[in-house]
Formats: structure tokens, C-alpha cells, sequence
């Protein structure tokens, strides 16, 4: 099952709902956090510092010193750095600075408890957030303990799953506290993964036929970038589409490396019977591209625009206007930068708050988009929100985004819906590479187009599994 994701608001309205029927819930954060700090040291006896602040977190850390000191473990408590013991060993460093609520940077003592906790040999333990981690956005406040691990209380946050955070929490787990979200309204997001969508999974029966896996058109190769259409086709072939046609901006025979794709002039490709459509993969930026750019806006048929695609929205007005118009799906697939073009901000802008640059950009151009980058966030056009914790920094190569265009393309043709095809394909994309890494080809030196195999491989697994 899919775990929820939690804004601080939310957070924050389960808490009170419980605190009316519930006593105890710091006891009960403090004993988790116990137990978990304890697993971490080697043996009992081991010197273990406890950082506490001024808030709830503070409180939760002194139970934890509390119950280790029970346990037989030497704890020194210490809320600013003159309170730190000298010349000792930790075996443990607790993180109970700050918690959800923070919004202001870490500054003065507090920074350099910060400071010293990330100078430390040991593990480190945060308590539901490292302290100077935005829990709403991953942004670092000044600055942000780098924990080893992160034990957080009754639901995960963006901020741990996205941006900075995955860098700052190490291994994160929940303590739910024994809380549901059940009595009050909240609007949580999802971890992205195939669990929320087994139902729509299709494994193919035996009477089966090419045909009904759909036809898919790729838009894009201008003269120089023909490879980002092909390695989106071959990745669309790869993941199961019937009919796979490129329609190159820059005329080619054949692709030696996948001679199954069917290279066609953009125009023809565009008039076939089509049930999906990618295009932007090296379309370039002349009056062309945004000819054939504005017949796929105007057609009915789902569609993923990608790369030059997207600039070219957001520097026509007219074009903007007809993807906002459009009824059938559309996929957005934006980088950070792309993002900041098309919401006319900077990229500093979109990465401050991911999640909401992504409603925002789902909301004006009535679309499922992806905001790639590290935790990738996918805003369904209903407005349901996800964010995807698989991948790693081998993507950051040329190509990447070529391929998930590929993926989500084959997915489309093959009639899963927007959303379910958003965030399949994203998770899948991620989990591909991460494949890769532990077979020893990422992160140095990923490229695209190994992980269109270990794509394959996994999707049939996941339709496997359905059956």
C-alpha cells in the first residue's frame, strides 16, 4: 500500500484532533525514537549526546534521554554548545533541535549545534526532521543537521522525500504513533510507486495482437537532435507499445539500433490513426516545431510534451491557450528550469517550494505534470499530488528525460489514464537506473539508453505480479 505524505498543516490538525483523545503522544514520539537510537548503539554504557531546542522536538528529546539513561546508556543533554561535554566519543548524536514547525533560518548557537552534530564520526538520529530542513519544501534554513537517520512522527513530510532532504535524512522511518488521519480532513500526498494503481495494471492475455497495444507517434529530431526522438522510440518499443513512429525534423532511413521504429515525415506521422503522442525530443525552436507543436495541441489525442516542447509554451501565448484548452490527457515534463520558464519565475523560485511550482503549473495548463529533480513531484490534473523516491544522481545525463518521455508515451498508447501513466512511468524510470547502480553501471557514468532494458524488466514484473 502506498504511503500518505503530510503537510505541516495537516500534520498539525491530526495532532489536535488526537490531543483531545489521545494523552501521551509526546511519550509515545520519545519511546519510538528510544527504541530506534538504541538499535543504533553497539552496546549499552556508550556515551550518547542529545541535542535538545525549544519546541515539541525538545521535549521529545529529553524523553529519549530519558528512557536511554534507563537502559543503562551514559546521555549528556545539552540545548547549546556550552552545554556540550568535552573530549568525549559519541556513540550517538540525537537531533531534537527543531521539528515541522520551523520557517526562519537556523542561525547563532543553534547553527553551531548544527555544525557540530555534522562534524561527528557517529550516526546521527534526527527526530521527525532534521533540524533546519523546511518539512514542507526540503529546503535547507541556513543550515540542516545531515542525519544518518531520521525517525519521523505520524506520517512522512515532502520535505523528507524531496529537494534537499533526501541529502539531510539518511534512512527514514515512520512512527505513526498509533494515530489515524481518520477524524480530521487532511489533503496528504503519496509516495509514487505501482501499489496505488494494481488495479489498472493489464497483463496481456494470450489472444493478444499488436494492435491492441496502440500506435504512438514521436515528434522531434531536428537537425543535430535526431537522437532524442529515436532513444524516446526505441524506450517506447521497449515498454510495450504496438506501432512506434518517429517523425524526424532531420531525415533518417533507419535507426540501426531499433529498425522497428517506423521513421516518418513529421506530417505523416501526425495523420496516421494514433493513440498517443510524444513530442518534443529535439524539435528545436523554429516555426515548424511550433506548426506541428500546435496540431498536436489541437488534436484529441494524449499526448507528452517534453524539452522544446515546453519552452516553446512558454514563450507563445497561443499555445499556452490550447493546452489549457485541451480535453484529452496531457503530460508535462518539466526540469526546474523548464518549470521557471513556464510559470515566468526563477529557477531559485520553483525549487523554494516544488510543490506547489507543480500545482500551480498543473493548474494553469490543465495538465499531469512531473517536476523532475531529486524527489520528483507528479500533480495529477484532479489534483492529486505524488512524490517518487526511486532514482539516483546517475540520471543527471543527457537523455534521461528522452527515455521517461518514451516510457510515459507507451503507456499512454496502451490506454492507461494520465495520471496512472504518470506516475508509473516516473517510478519506473527511477527504479531502472537504480538497477543499474546496483549492478555497478551508475551512479559515474549512467547513460539513457541503459535503462530502457531494466525499464522492460521491471514493468513486466510489475504486470506479473498483477495477474
Amino acid at each position: 500500500m502506498s504511503r500518505p505524505i503530510y503537510l505541516t498543516q495537516d500534520i498539525r490538525r491530526i495532532e489536535q484532533a488526537a490531543g483531545n483523545v489521545s494523552p501521551g503522544l509526546m511519550e509515545r514520539a520519545g519511546a519510538a525514537a528510544a527504541d530506534l537510537a538504541a538499535k543504533l548503539l553497539p552496546d549499552a554504557g556508550k556515551d550518547v549526546l542529545v541535542l535538545t531546542g525549544p519546541g515539541n522536538n525538545g521535549g521529545d528529546a529529553k524523553i529519549v534521554a530519558r528512557i536511554l539513561q534507563e537502559k543503562f546508556f551514559r546521555v549528556s543533554l545539552a540545548g547549546n554548545t556550552e552545554e556540550i561535554p568535552k573530549d568525549i566519543r559519541w556513540a550517538l548524536v540525537v537531533d531534537g533541535l527543531f521539528g515541522i514547525g520551523l520557517t526562519r533560518p537556523v542561525e547563532g548557537d543553534y547553527a553551531r549545534l548544527v555544525e557540530y552534530a555534522n562534524a561527528q564520526s557517529c550516526p546521527v538520529l534526527a527526530l521527525d526532521i532534521p533540524s533546519g530542513l523546511d518539512s514542507d519544501t526540503g529546503r535547507v534554513l541556513g543550515s540542516a543537521v545531515r542525519a544518518t537517520h531520521t525517525i519521523t512522527f505520524i506520517g512522512l513530510k515532502p520535505g523528507l522525500l524531496t529537494l534537499d532532504g533526501p541529502d539531510h535524512c539518511g534512512l527514514v522511518s515512520v512512527a505513526d504513533l498509533s494515530l489515524k488521519d481518520s477524524s480530521v480532513k487532511t489533503d496528504h500526498g503519496w509516495v509514487a510507486g505501482p501499489s496505488p494503481f494494481a488495479n489498472v495494471l493489464k497483463p496481456r492475455p494470450r489472444n493478444f495482437h499488436k494492435g491492441m497495444s496502440g500506435s504512438l507517434a514521436v515528434i522531434g529530431g531536428a537537425t543535430g537532435m535526431s537522437g532524442a526522438a529515436l532513444l524516446a522510440g526505441r524506450a517506447a518499443l521497449n515498454l510495450g507499445a504496438g506501432r512506434v513512429y518517429v517523425g524526424l525534423l532531420e531525415e533518417l532511413p533507419l535507426d540501426p539500433g531499433a529498425p522497428e521504429l517506423m521513421l516518418r515525415h513529421p506530417d505523416d506521422a501526425l495523420g496516421l490513426d494514433l493513440d498517443a503522442i510524444v513530442i518534443g525530443p529535439g524539435l528545436g525552436d523554429g516555426e515548424r516545431a511550433e506548426t506541428l507543436l500546435g496540431a498536436v495541441l489541437a488534436s484529441d489525442i494524449p499526448c507528452v510534451l517534453d524539452a522544446d516542447a515546453l519552452n516553446l509554451i512558454s514563450e507563445n501565448e497561443d499555445l499556452r491557450k490550447a493546452c489549457a484548452r485541451r480535453g484529452a490527457d496531457t503530460l508535462l515534463t518539466p526540469h526546474p528550469a523548464e518549470a521557471a520558464r513556464l510559470l515566468a519565475l526563477k529557477t531559485s523560485d520553483v525549487q523554494a517550494d516544488r510543490l506547489s511550482a507543480a500545482k500551480n503549473l498543473s493548474g494553469n495548463l490543465n495538465a499531469h505534470v512531473v517536476l523532475k529533480g531529486s524527489g520528483s513531484i507528479i500533480v495529477a490534473r484532479d489534483g492529486h499530488w505524488f512524490i517518487n523516491t526511486s532514482g539516483n544522481p546517475g540520471m543527471a545525463s543527457a537523455g534521461m528525460g528522452d527515455v521517461l518521455s518514451g516510457i510515459l508515451g507507451a503507456l499512454l498508447a496502451q490506454k492507461y489514464s494520465g495520471e496512472s501513466t504518470l506516475v508509473l512511468g516516473v517510478h519506473l524510470h527511477g527504479c531502472a537506473a537504480d538497477e543499474c547502480m546496483r549492478s555497478g553501471a551508475g551512479p559515474v557514468g549512467l547513460t539513457a539508453g541503459e535503462l530502457i532494458d531494466p525499464a522492460r524488466r521491471i514493468w513486466n514484473g510489475w504486470l506479473a505480479a498483477g495477474r
